[in-house]
């Protein structure tokens, strides 16, 4: 019962943390950023960055909190330096909206996406230009467990594979370059449509929901592997 008392009593204080500035009662008013040092929300209550929600890991994106709100924040949404009154009005860590509120200035438009890579693009917008796209599932190293998510190959990146976990993502999680793959068929198993891209010692092992679908799969992609970026340029190769 003590567990459970401790976890609710956790759970309300990471409600009252993250609705902080999102709320008719914050627990920082806006006019204070900078004033007053914040309540920072603890590391272990935060998964994903409070900003841009991309998830933490131990490696490539690690945490940090902004010195003016509080919030639990990734290396690219706290790179930014603000002056803060409550610190001597010594140059601080920030998140880039409190960055923007406490300066005055506005971030570079590479910074706001403007230029963005495809794979920081949402699934939605590189799928209503794609040469295909659908739910496909991954099968990891073993062949006995894997990941389906939404795959891509766009029109203007026809040389390369964007993994999604889901149409709605506004971000690709991954991408395997498809040129110098080759693309090979396997029998179907247990109900099971798959086939292969295979380069050296590198498989990946692919699920289609339907035998139709894994061919126009397998067809695309030995497409973009031999660099065939168009399929005009495919039906010429084929003229005698």
């Amino acid at each position: 019962q003590d567990a459970i008392d401790r976890k609710e009593k956790r759970s309300e204080t990471f409600k009252t943390a993250v609705h902080g500035l999102e709320t008719d009662t914050p627990a920082l008013k806006t006019e204070e950023l900078g004033r007053r040092a914040p309540q920072w929300v603890r590391d272990n209550l935060v998964t994903m960055c409070m900003r841009c929600k991309e998830p933490f890991n131990a490696i490539t994106r690690r945490r940090h909190h902004c010195r003016a709100c509080g919030y639990v924040v990734c290396a690219r949404c706290s790179d930014h330096k603000a002056e803060l009154q409550y610190d001597g009005n010594r140059l601080n860590r920030v998140c880039q909206e409190c960055y923007i509120f406490l300066t005055g200035h506005t971030v570079l438009e590479d910074r706001e996406g403007k230029h963005k890579g495809i794979l920081e693009k949402g699934a939605a917008e590189v799928s209503s230009r794609s040469l295909l796209c659908s739910s496909l599932q991954l099968l990891d190293k073993n062949g006995k467990g894997g990941t389906r998510g939404w795959f891509v190959i766009p029109q203007d990146d026809p040389l390369v594979l964007y993994i999604y976990a889901a149409p709605q993502d506004v971000r690709a999680h991954t991408s395997i370059p498809l040129l110098g793959y080759q693309v090979k068929d396997l029998p179907q198993s247990d109900s099971r449509h798959l086939f292969q891209l295979v380069q050296s010692r590198q498989v990946h092992t692919f699920v289609a929901d339907t035998e139709e679908l894994k061919q126009r799969w397998m067809r695309a992609m030995a497409r973009s592997a031999a660099g065939i970026t168009h399929p005009e340029e495919e039906e010429e190769d084929a003229d005698p």
